[in-house]
C-alpha cells in the first residue's frame, strides 16, 4: 500500500511553518492517543502521525521529502518508536502534560528531590489616621507567625536524635511508578506521601514543636509609614513572613493601609480640600479669617465681594509627594452662610430690610456670568 502524503496526514499545507506543523502534530497526538482514542486503527494511526512529524519536524528531512518524496527519506523515518529518531522533537513531555495533567517523565528517570521552598507571605491590615497618612508616621504592630523551632533548630527531631532517611522514597522526596505502553516507558512522579517531599522522617519528634520544625510566635514590629501614602497602600517588610523550608528564604510581610476619613479635610490626589463657612458680611466686605490646616491654623484673606463657591488656593499646604519633592496645595471652598430670620435679632432684620430696599434683583443672565460651583472647582484643580 502506498504511503500517504505526510502533509496530508498532519492536515497542513506544504507552505506551513515549523510552528504550524508542531501545533498540528500536538493536536493529533492528543486526539488519537490510545488512552483517549480506542478505534481499531489506533496503533497504525498514531505511528503514521509520528512518522509524518519525524520528517516534517526536521528541516533537513523535510527538504529531502519536498524534493524526492518518500524515496528521499526512506531510511530516516518509520523507526516505530514514539517521537522522531533523529532527535528533532523536544517537547514530548509538554504534550503528555497537556494530555494527563503533568506528573510524567519520558525516558529520564525523574525523581529529583525537592529543593528549598520559599516561605509564605503574610498580610497585615493596619488602620491609620488621616494626618498619619499625609505626614507619615511610625507604628508598632503585633504579628503572629511561625518561626524555626529554637529547640530542634527546624529539624523536627528531639535534640540528640536525628531524622532518618525516608524508607518509602529512599530519601528522594518523590516516588516513581513506571508504566509500560506501546509508546515506551513512562514514569509517573509524585511527592512522597510519607515524608511530604522532605526525604527524611522524624522518629523522635521534638517536644516543643512536636516534629513540625516550627513554632508559632507573636512579634512586635515597627512599620515606617512614608508621608503621602493613600488608602490601600501596601508596605512590604522583606523577610518578615513565614520561614522557608529546606533552607528556603522566608516570605515577606505586607502591611495594607486603611486611612480613616477626616471630619474637615478631603483629599484629591495630593491636594487637600476644605469647605470654609463665612457670613454674608464677610463675603461682602471682605475679612481675614483663621482656617485649620495640616500645619496648624493659618490666616486667610477673604476678598471683598467673594461669591459662594469661590475657591482659594494655599500653595504648598497639601500632601507631600510620595515620590519626589514638594507638596500639593490646599483648596478652600468658600461657603457663604445665609442666616435664617429666626436667627436674626430685631435690629438685624430691620437692617436687612433697609438693605433690600436699596438693592436691585439679580437676573438669571447676571448669575450665569459668575459660573457654577463645579466650574470654579474644575478651574481650581486645573481640570
Amino acid at each position: 500500500m502506498a504511503k500517504r502524503d505526510y502533509y496530508e496526514i498532519l492536515g497542513v499545507s506544504r507552505t506551513a511553518s515549523a510552528d504550524e506543523i508542531k501545533r498540528a502534530y500536538r493536536k493529533l497526538v492528543k486526539r488519537y492517543h490510545p488512552d483517549i482514542y480506542d478505534g481499531p486503527d489506533a496503533d497504525a494511526r498514531i505511528k503514521e502521525i509520528n512518522e509524518a512529524y519525524e520528517v516534517l519536524g526536521d528541516d533537513q528531512k523535510r527538504a529531502a521529502y519536498d524534493r524526492f518524496g518518500h524515496a528521499g527519506v526512506s531510511g530516516a523515518a518509520g523507526g516505530g518508536g514514539y517521537g522522531p529518531a533523529g532527535g528533532g522533537f523536544t517537547d514530548i513531555g509538554d504534550i503528555f502534560e497537556e494530555i494527563f495533567g503533568g506528573g510524567f517523565g519520558f525516558g529520564r528517570g525523574g525523581g529529583r528531590r525537592n529543593g528549598p521552598v520559599r516561605g509564605a507571605d503574610i498580610r497585615f491590615d493596619l488602620t491609620i489616621e488621616f494626618e498619619e497618612a499625609v505626614m507619615g508616621a511610625e507604628k508598632e504592630i503585633e504579628v503572629t507567625r511561625h518561626e524555626t523551632c529554637p529547640r530542634c533548630h527546624g529539624s523536627g527531631a528531639e535534640p540528640g536524635t536525628h531524622p532518618m532517611k525516608c524508607p518509602t522514597c529512599n530519601g528522594m522526596g518523590q516516588v516513581r511508578q513506571r508504566q509500560q505502553t506501546i509508546f515506551g516507558t513512562f514514569v509517573n512522579v509524585t511527592t512522597c506521601p510519607r515524608c511530604k517531599g522532605a526525604g527524611e522522617v522524624v522518629t523522635t519528634p521534638c517536644r516543643e514543636c512536636h516534629g513540625a520544625g516550627q513554632v508559632e510566635v507573636t512579634r512586635r514590629l515597627r512599620v515606617k509609614i512614608p508621608a503621602g501614602v493613600q488608602d490601600g497602600t501596601r508596605i512590604r517588610l522583606p523577610g518578615e513572613g513565614e520561614p522557608g523550608q529546606r533552607g528556603g528564604q522566608p516570605g515577606n510581610l505586607y502591611v495594607f493601609l486603611t486611612v480613616k476619613p477626616h471630619k474637615l479635610f478631603q483629599r484629591v490626589d495630593d491636594d487637600i480640600l476644605l469647605e470654609l463657612p463665612i457670613n454674608i458680611a464677610q463675603a461682602v466686605m471682605g475679612a481675614e479669617v483663621e482656617v485649620p490646616t495640616l500645619d496648624g491654623p493659618k490666616l486667610v484673606k477673604i476678598p471683598p465681594g467673594t461669591q459662594p463657591g469661590k475657591v482659594l488656593r494655599l500653595r504648598g499646604l497639601g500632601v507631600p509627594h510620595l515620590r519626589g519633592n514638594g507638596r500639593g496645595d490646599m483648596l478652600i471652598t468658600v461657603n457663604v452662610r445665609i442666616p435664617r430670620q429666626s436667627e436674626l435679632t430685631e435690629e438685624q432684620r430691620e437692617l436687612f430690610g433697609k438693605l433690600a430696599e436699596t438693592l436691585s434683583p439679580v437676573s438669571v443672565e447676571e448669575r450665569s456670568e459668575h459660573g457654577g460651583f463645579f466650574d470654579r472647582m474644575k478651574e481650581a484643580l486645573g481640570l
